[in-house]
């Protein structure tokens, strides 16, 4: 590695698994220093703070969905490591279903994590970042934010919002040193997507079939993900700003299979 984020402190939201514990492992790697974050402090969190030790991260248990919490996370995280150069918003959920059986409640709850947590965070977080002079945003949106998969309602309306949200607030602190960026992912085998294709008949058959939609032929992995994310959080992408990377190995471009 090669001290990409050497004396930033960055908070990862949802960072105990999937992509979230693949961009911590990366930017503490790279020489960050790492806010660690879920909503439960379970055996996973115990796992990843056991992994990357105390000296370089903190973790903080809080649901993005309350504000006041990821008020607390920002400041619990200044007052530990003395500044916040880098949020990535990447606590999510996937909520699918059809829009005339889909209850109340898992729609408020879908938008109340994947749309107002990571404006929950941004807030909480831009008054600093403003402060210092600089900052960087990376929200973890999806596909689904630019293709519709029917079935999926409404995880695609709040990823489309979350792309929205990203380039308005890339451009209204632009001036003021702050770049707000988003990611969207495809099908990337987290421990979450182990799971469903374990839920299969023949799992491999499943995986084979979902490699075989992709123009290169295989699943992404978090790490790929955590790549771009340290590249759009380090200094190596100041004029990047307001802008969403696909990360789905070409398969949104594809106009039929």
């Amino acid at each position: 590695m090669t001290d990409r984020l050497q004396g930033k402190v960055a908070i990862i939201t949802g960072s105990t698994q999937g992509i979230g514990a693949a961009i911590a492992r990366r930017f503490v790697a790279e020489g960050a220093l790492v806010t660690l974050n879920s909503h439960r402090d379970d055996e996973a969190a115990a796992a990843i703070r056991a992994e990357l030790g105390p000296q370089r991260t903190l973790f903080v248990q809080a649901d993005v969905a309350d504000r006041a919490a990821m008020e607390a996370l920002v400041a619990r995280t200044i007052a530990h490591f003395g500044r916040v150069d880098i949020l990535i918003n990447n606590a999510g959920m996937n909520v699918f279903d059809d829009p005339l059986t889909l209850s109340e409640d898992d729609w408020k709850r879908c938008f109340a994590v994947d749309l107002e947590g990571a404006w929950n965070a941004a807030r909480a977080a831009l008054p600093s970042m403003l402060e210092q002079g600089g900052g960087s945003i990376v929200n973890i949106a999806s596909v689904h934010g630019h293709k519709i998969i029917p079935g999926c309602f409404p995880y695609p309306v709040a990823k489309h919002a979350l792309i929205g949200m990203t380039r308005a607030l890339g451009l209204e602190y632009a001036a003021r040193g702050i770049r707000v960026n988003s990611i969207s992912p495809g099908m990337i085998v987290t421990e979450m997507v182990e799971r469903q294709l374990a839920g299969y008949p023949d799992p491999a058959a499943e995986r084979a079939r979902q490699a075989a939609l992709l123009p290169c032929k295989r699943l992404g992995r978090p790490e790929e993900v955590a790549a771009t994310a340290l590249f759009l959080a380090s200094d190596e992408a100041p004029f990047i700003n307001a802008t969403d990377i696909l990360i789905d190995g070409g398969r949104s471009q594809m106009y039929h299979e």
